[in-house]
Formats: structure tokens, C-alpha cells, sequence
């Protein structure tokens, strides 16, 4: 057969013996991949008369497209609502430990935190692709201070703040930079927030409702300025009334603009939501809903004391609370603990599943055309499962990351 070099150097990888998950269905295909991309077969065949150069035998496995987790406050001992001088290590410790976990990208979150917290962690803060040093940083995630007192939850009041005069300004003043942020989590009742959130929007900033007292027509409001996230439904918000839904009435609203979508978090941990309101959120709106653990820097350690930002929080069994309180603060679950739960609670599809943690958070910070799929050209950051939802191997840009055999698992 002719060379390959033609055109390109790079050699091609034929994943074979495995089921994709593509066009929402797992269908039993091979996967080429070449210079970091998913390659269409057909075009090397008839185009470039090209052939594979390496065939790996997948077993049977599942191929999903790796997870994307857009709410992660840390991990493994590391708090990114801590300020320290090592910070970019411990950012780079959390990325290379979730990778066993299935995520190949995240979204690294801080919560309600003072001014000079965010003017010393976010410059240190880089948006960059994953590799073997660990997943890819798509941007922070901003959870707070602009939220309810009503509704902090774990977060620490007297770092709470409400918009002044020249709300955006006052936003600005207070993060001190939006270079790196993708995600800004507000409570869309306060004054003058209208402004802020078209204003974050114009600038490609992905605005989610949360810790929120609001009714549903505030809600529908911050939805026709451009919000389109609900940070972790159900949790810190009004509880659902029947003449007055609030936020969680935004999963059904006739008052959404044509072709926008909202979508919401939901933390599949079985502690944060009981299985029935996993089950009704997501026969209410199962498009929009985005898996995330809301992880904290005890996940992976030891019960007991650790840290939430400014907080103390204790962690027993599976449960994390500010401590001495029963108030929940965060969790300690992996995303494929997430999906493997969504899964079981709801009874969906391995599809759906699998898509509520990588299609959906794509579609939600609008990458669908790199990441959260398995379409041609898009990254070639992807997952080897078994039947069970277990990570076998992690890859991304057609590399592998992590295997489970290799690290004696």
C-alpha cells in the first residue's frame, strides 16, 4: 500500500474489538487516530490510500469520550480556594490524579473566598491542554461571592458580597482578573445583576445560577441575559413549590429563547440528591443535565478534618459538613463514581450516562466541536471502560494517560 507520509508523519492508531460511543449510541466500530485527532477512516482509505501503522485490540471494551468535570474544588490534600506559593504544583497534582478517574479536563473552582484570595490563585491559573502530565485546564470556575446569604451553604459569610453601583466594575475589582475564568456562579435575585450577567456573557463566560434564593421569573430573567448553567440543582436554592418553582422551574420553562438550552449540575454522589430527584430532574430535562462531583481537597484521603477555602470541614464516610455542623460542604466522589451512580439511580442508558459527564459539559462551555464526543477531527480524548462504568485506560490526544493494569489496580 502507499505511504502514509504523504501526509502526515504522524503514525495512525486503529483501536479495534470495541464498542464507540458515537452519534449517542455505542456502536461496534474501530477508532483511528492520528496527531492527536479522531481520524474518519474513509477519507484515509479513498483519499490518502492510507492504512493503519499500529493496531491495538481493545477486548471489548466500551470507548467513551473522556470526562469533563466543570465544578472540582480540589483534591488529594489540595485546595484551590487556598492561596500558597506551591499552587501550580497542587493544581498539577490534582489533574494527573483524576485522570484514573476518567476526567481529561476540568474546570479548577473556587469558592466564596476574599478579594486577595482570587487576586493571588487566579494569575497562577493557566488554560492549557491535558497530556501525560495530567487533564486540561478549560478555565475557572467562580462559585461565589456574589451569592445568597440565605442560600451560602459551605460558604463563608463574611466573604459574601452584593453588586455596588458599578456592578461590573465592582466584579472586576474584586476577582481581579477574567483571563482565565469560564464559569462565574451568581445569584441572579441580587440587584443589578442583569448587567453583570451580560456582561460576563459578551465576554464568552459561562453564567450559572446558585446559592440562590430566586424565584422562577428572576430565574427566567437571568436566562434571557445569557445565564445558562444551574450550579448543583437542587442543592443551595429554594426547595420546588408548585406556584412558584423556582431555579429547578427553569427545567421545564415555556420562557427559555428559542435554540438556547439550559443545562444543570447535578452532584451524583448519593449523599447531595436522593435518587428520586436525580430521577425527576433528568426525566424533566435530560439534555441539560451536566455531572459533577463538586469534589473537595479531602477526596482520595482520610476521614476527617480538612479544608473547603475558608472553612473547616470534617468528612465522615461519604458525607462532608462544615465542622461541628451537619451543613454539607462539597463531596469526596470521583466522576466515574458519578456516572456509575447516575446510572444506577435513574436507570438510564450507558449512553446517557456517559454523555451527562462529556457531551454535556462540552455543549455547555460550547467546545462540543473538540471535546465531549467522538466525531471526527475532535480531540482524541477518551476513555476505555468495561461493562460496569469501570476506567480501564485513559487517553488523551490519542496518548495513553493512565491504565489501570499498569499502576497495579
Amino acid at each position: 500500500m502507499p505511504s502514509n507520509k504523504s501526509v502526515s508523519d504522524a503514525p495512525i492508531v486503529q483501536f479495534t474489538n470495541c464498542r464507540i460511543l458515537r452519534g449517542h449510541q455505542l456502536q461496534r466500530e474501530d477508532l483511528w487516530v492520528r496527531d492527536g485527532k479522531i481520524l474518519n477512516p474513509e477519507k484515509l482509505f479513498f483519499d490518502e490510500k492510507g492504512s493503519a501503522d499500529i493496531q491495538l485490540d481493545c477486548k471489548d471494551s466500551i470507548i467513551a469520550p473522556g470526562f469533563i468535570d466543570v465544578q472540582i474544588n480540589g483534591g488529594f490534600g489540595v485546595d484551590f480556594s487556598v492561596a500558597t506559593d506551591d499552587f501550580k504544583s497542587g493544581i498539577d497534582l490534582v489533574s494527573q490524579k483524576i485522570l484514573s478517574h476518567g476526567v481529561t479536563s476540568f474546570c479548577p473552582t473556587l469558592v466564596t473566598s476574599p478579594p486577595s484570595v482570587y487576586h493571588q490563585v487566579l494569575p497562577q491559573i493557566s488554560i492549557r491542554n491535558g497530556g501525560a502530565h495530567g487533564a486540561g485546564i478549560l478555565g475557572a470556575h467562580l462559585e461565589g461571592p456574589f451569592i445568597s446569604k440565605e442560600k451560602k451553604g459551605a460558604h463563608p459569610e463574611h466573604c459574601l458580597r452584593t453588586f455596588e453601583a458599578d456592578a461590573f466594575q465592582d466584579l472586576l475589582a474584586t476577582y481581579g482578573s477574567l483571563d482565565c475564568v469560564r464559569i462565574v456562579t451568581l445569584a441572579p435575585e441580587m440587584k443589578r445583576s442583569s448587567e453583570v450577567i451580560q456582561e460576563l456573557t459578551k465576554r464568552g463566560i459561562c453564567v450559572s445560577l446558585g446559592h440562590s434564593v430566586a424565584n422562577l421569573s428572576q430565574a427566567e430573567e437571568a436566562v434571557q441575559h445569557g445565564a445558562t448553567f444551574i450550579t448543583h440543582l437542587f442543592n443551595a436554592m429554594l426547595p420546588f413549590h408548585h406556584r412558584d418553582p423556582g431555579i429547578v422551574g427553569l427545567l421545564t420553562s415555556d420562557k427559555i429563547p428559542a435554540g438556547r438550552r439550559v443545562f444543570y449540575g447535578m452532584i451524583s454522589d448519593g449523599i447531595h440528591t436522593n435518587p428520586a430527584a436525580l430521577r425527576i430532574a433528568h426525566r424533566a430535562h435530560p439534555k441539560g443535565l451536566v455531572l459533577v462531583t463538586d469534589a473537595i481537597a479531602g477526596l482520595g484521603l482520610a476521614p476527617g478534618r480538612h479544608t473547603l477555602g475558608q472553612q473547616v470541614v470534617e468528612i465522615d464516610g461519604l458525607n462532608t459538613y462544615i465542622a461541628g455542623t451537619k451543613t454539607l460542604s462539597g463531596s469526596v466522589a470521583t466522576m466515574d463514581t458519578c456516572v456509575r451512580h447516575f446510572q444506577e439511580a435513574t436507570g438510564c442508558s450507558v449512553e446517557t450516562a456517559l454523555e451527562a459527564a462529556s457531551l454535556h459539559p462540552a455543549q455547555l462551555l460550547g467546545i462540543e466541536h473538540k471535546k465531549g464526543t467522538l466525531n471526527y477531527d475532535s480531540d482524541a480524548d477518551f476513555l476505555m471502560l468495561n461493562d460496569g462504568l469501570c476506567v480501564q485506560a485513559t487517553y488523551i490526544a490519542g496518548k495513553e494517560v493512565w491504565r489501570q493494569d499498569a499502576f497495579g489496580m
